[in-house]
């Protein structure tokens, strides 16, 4: 595993390095491809904080917890994270056994009145790799992320660029490139 720290105001270290590469190092064995983690160190008062991403095959996975000292962070963060891919595995085979999904989505209107000028100021840029999977797996990777939406290849419609989110009402909707 490909491993990246990052210290927000906090000096870690290098035992807290070298026991947060031994832990991650055991979630290897998920993973068919070797995989990239960052582990972003900060401190909150009194309180240690670790927030960790895993990123393995366009597959991204990601946990932040607090507590009185970093060890015990790196601990629930590997825990976090081991929960998450399995309850993804558990999720997507029951998934891909049902139909769950309509095809058809109603098209999205939006509107921007062109007279009015107004200043769009892009605060921050993310720039990454789409990897081709079917609807159910985006769904997945987006609540797995915490995200309300999620950008993919769709394997189902011939890798076209697709968007799912979440809806107000509870429901997800996909848009699909032309």
């Amino acid at each position: 595993m490909n491993l990246h720290f990052v210290e927000k105001k906090v000096d870690v270290p290098a035992e807290i390095r070298e026991y947060a590469q031994k832990k991650l190092n055991k979630l290897d064995k998920y993973f068919k491809v070797e995989s990239d983690a960052t582990v972003t160190f900060g401190k909150e008062g009194n309180t240690s904080s670790a927030e960790t991403t895993v990123n393995s095959d366009g597959l991204m996975y990601r946990a932040r917890e607090k507590a009185e000292d970093y060890y015990s962070c790196i601990d629930k963060c590997v825990n976090a994270i081991e929960h998450q891919i399995h309850k993804n595995k558990t999720r997507l085979a029951k998934r891909l056994h049902q139909q769950v999904f309509v095809r058809e989505v109603p098209p999205v209107k939006n509107e921007i009145d062109v007279d009015e000028e107004v200043d769009f100021d892009i605060i921050r840029q993310k720039r990454f790799t789409l990897k081709p999977m079917t609807i159910e797996e985006a769904i997945l990777q987006m609540n797995l992320l915490g995200h309300e939406f999620f950008m993919f290849k769709n394997f189902e419609d011939g890798n076209a660029f697709s968007v799912v989110y979440r809806r107000g009402d509870g429901g997800y909707g996909l848009i699909v490139s032309d």
